[in-house]
């Protein structure tokens, strides 16, 4: 089962426009009771680009850097995946949940 927090790598072909495209790491962002019951996870993909956007996050874990971009969230099937490769470290979590709720949540 897919965890939050966790790294995994996802085909996320075929895309359509500015969609983030190819094989890549993402980070989940659905709570556990969602990946559990659902054939579907949340996800936001990890960009090797780095740009200055409030919406990404630097990531460097275990032969993964670069920004995950949480401004390209989006929800895939779990056949997607083609393997895990770690949990986000405790900084990047809250780092992350700071930008979502920043972002998605109106005050």
């Amino acid at each position: 089962m897919a965890q939050q927090y966790q790294l995994v790598l996802i085909n996320l072909d075929p895309t359509v426009g500015s969609e983030i495209r190819k094989t890549r790491p993402c980070v989940v962002i659905s709570p556990n009771e969602m990946n559990l019951h659902l054939q579907t996870i949340v996800i936001a993909p990890v960009t090797s680009s780095h740009n200055v956007y409030p919406t990404r996050v630097n990531v460097d874990h275990h032969h993964v850097y670069g920004q995950i971009a949480l401004d390209q969230v989006r929800t895939i099937d779990k056949k997607r995946i083609i393997k895990t490769m770690g949990q986000l470290e405790d900084h990047g979590i809250k780092q992350v949940k700071e930008i979502l709720q920043n972002t998605y949540v109106d005050d």
